[in-house]
Order: C-alpha cells, then structure tokens, then sequence
C-alpha cells in the first residue's frame, strides 16, 4: 500500500492508493464466470422455473450465495410462488364435473345426429 501526501495547506488532502495484495485470487479463478446483480436479477425467473443450462444456472447459483441481497430476492419470490401455488389449489366441485361432462356428451351426440 502506498500513500500520496499532500500539503493541506494548498487544498489536497491526504489520500490512499491501495492495490490488491501480490499473489491474490480474484472470484473468477475460484468460481468461474462472475455474474453480477443486474444478470442475477434478470435471470432469476428462468433460474427459479429451471429453465437454464446446467453451466449458467451454476453461475446464478454461486452469486446467489455469495450475494445477500440477490439471495434474498430470490428467496422471496421462491416462496412468493409457494403461497400462489397453494392458493391456487381450488378444488372443482363433483357436481360441476358431472354437469360439464353431461354437457359435453350432450353437444358431442347432436353434433353426430344422435338424439
């Protein structure tokens, strides 16, 4: 790390260049591709609906659990369509599956000149 400094006096102020360390290893070495938020985001649908390759959805993955933000997002909408799916679950009555059956017979045997 090195460090500029300058005269306060004259207006600047004391600042400081870092660099990363000799040696480090950036994420893509360790985890491959990197995906940021905006891709993360853009994809979560088709990540969510399996709708990936193999390879992409293993990049979204790996951000995922590296990104607390873009993990909660897609946490939410997981179970977001959890709690749509499970209301969704409305049961037919009987009744009215018998009706439309009747109906259905009804039309297919006028329609083939059976009274």
């Amino acid at each position: 790390m090195s460090k500029d400094r300058r005269d306060k006096a004259g207006g600047a102020e004391e600042t400081e260049s870092r660099s990363a360390p000799t040696g480090a290893v950036g994420a893509d070495a360790l985890f491959g591709a990197s995906v940021n938020c905006e891709e993360a985001v853009h994809e979560l649908y088709h990540y969510l609906d399996g709708e990936l390759t193999e390879t992409r959805r293993e990049e979204i993955r790996v951000h995922l659990d590296w990104c607390g933000p873009c993990n909660g997002a897609a946490e939410f909408e997981a179970e977001l369509r959890k709690v749509i799916a499970n209301k969704c679950k409305d049961r037919v009555p009987q009744s009215l599956i018998e009706r439309v059956a009747e109906a259905l017979d009804e039309e297919s045997r006028q329609h083939h000149g059976e009274h």
